[in-house]
């Protein structure tokens, strides 16, 4: 049995990620923060179509939340390691910098980039040592234009690309890759208050994408077809740039 873990797995790209990881064979492990309920309905999903999972509570940004649940999941699977990692978690808290919140400011940067810092240091030896590891970041669009009334959310999510590009160097010898995978508009929750009509006008293919079409890229990058591709940022976001 092979094993991924997928950071923010129970809702919107992270449910479509967890179902196609699960659809390729590997044992899913879904983490989320509060939505125990989506959580399930994602582990009830993957059931269903012949997989197997399972939930794993925890805040992602928490040091000690994470070396909690993850030591302890392994103590409990000391045959197993994860060899895939997809750092999905992410928080939107929009608004123009001269009206934000400290909090605001805090709490973005902070499930972005100590996640991803938390996540991955904790699971990153085993991969080094089984000399086979798959890194994903899901990062975005705009962090790597800028958006306006993003200043936090552009922050985290270019900071992310740049981890991305300096830890592909640190573990390409032993086999561990790391990339990043950039949205645009996806349906989601994260979208879902945005027109729609108005800003697909924008884009070149005139619609939104779908959280299945981030999660084929995100299983070619978890693959053997994808061992020779580190450090890269690829975008799924219908040709807006």
């Amino acid at each position: 049995m092979k094993y991924a873990l997928v950071t923010g797995g129970s809702r919107g790209i992270g449910r479509a990620i967890s179902l196609k990881l699960a659809e390729m064979g590997f044992y899913v492990l879904i983490n989320y923060t509060s939505n125990e309920e989506q959580a399930k309905i994602t582990l009830d999903s993957i059931v269903k179509n012949g997989g197997f999972g399972e939930i794993l509570r925890f805040d992602v940004s928490k040091k000690e939340q994470v070396e909690e649940a993850l030591n302890t999941w392994k103590e409990k699977n000391k045959e197993a390691y994860i060899e895939i990692v997809v750092n999905n978690a992410g928080i939107n808290k929009d608004t123009l910098m001269m009206w934000m919140e400290d909090a605001d400011w805090k709490n973005v940067l902070n499930i972005s980039l100590d996640g991803f810092f938390f996540v991955t240091r904790n699971l990153l030896k085993e991969m080094l040592v089984k000399r086979k590891g798959r890194i994903i970041n899901i990062v975005s669009l705009s962090g790597l234009k800028g958006v306006a009334g993003q200043v936090n959310y552009s922050t985290a999510k270019a900071g992310i690309i740049g981890a991305t590009r300096s830890l592909a160097q640190e573990t390409a010898k032993r086999n561990v890759t790391v990339n990043a995978v950039a949205p645009g508009f996806i349906r989601s929750d994260m979208t879902a208050e945005l027109d729609e009509k108005q800003l697909k006008s924008l884009i070149p293919m005139n619609r939104f994408g779908e959280p299945e079409e981030v999660a084929e890229v995100v299983a070619f990058l978890a693959s053997d077809k994808a061992a020779y591709i580190t450090g890269e940022v690829i975008s799924v976001n219908g040709g807006l740039y």
